[in-house]
């Protein structure tokens, strides 16, 4: 097998000791890189944990044939655009099971036409993850609400404050699932 996880780490701007403090529980940065070169096997625990540390999905470390690189051409920062000081490449997103997506029909918010939301399903004792974070939370007969998530109330209501200028916050009774808006994909 072949893995990503140095691309991926350097991408992230981590370094070995950082990632292997950041595992749970906590390894070696020679560990790190010994599975980095291929040098330890790794097994599925493994690219889990790291996956876990560097903050992206255990298929992003793996190398797939169908799976292409973006070579990263520049940083851009305070001082405006600059070449890497070495070669980088930027991770694609990668859907993962139970992801739901929202399309922007009409401009809302901090949202454009064509935008579309890849939101993340939670079950109802996970929403807490999604606090003051855009939600998409459903309804009776097919609908949806959608909006930053204020507040769990004890009886597990939500309160919702929607993306239009000017909205008043929703209270949406105990939902059975949410789906928290992770990646934004925007064609510019």
């Amino acid at each position: 097998m072949i893995t990503r996880i140095r691309e991926v780490r350097r991408a992230k701007g981590m370094t070995l000791a950082e990632v292997g403090a950041a595992c749970e529980p906590p390894t070696t940065a020679q560990t790190i890189g010994r599975l980095e070169t291929g040098t330890r096997t790794v097994s599925v625990g493994w690219l889990n944990r790291i996956a876990h540390a560097l903050g992206v999905a255990a298929g992003d470390l793996v190398e797939l044939p169908e799976q292409a690189d973006l070579p990263v051409a520049a940083l851009l920062g305070r001082d405006g655009a600059q070449a890497p000081r070495r070669a980088q490449v930027a991770t694609p997103p990668q859907v993962l099971p139970g992801m739901v997506a929202v399309t922007v029909d009409a401009g809302v918010g901090d949202y454009r036409a064509g935008d579309v939301l890849w939101c993340e399903r939670l079950g109802g004792d996970a929403l807490a993850q999604a606090l003051n974070r855009d939600l998409l939370v459903p309804l009776a007969a097919g609908r949806f609400a959608f909006g930053r998530l204020l507040e769990i109330g004890g009886d597990g209501e939500l309160k919702l404050l929607p993306p239009a200028a000017g909205a008043k916050p929703q209270a949406i009774p105990a939902p059975a699932w949410g789906a928290v808006a992770r990646t934004l994909v925007r064609a510019v």
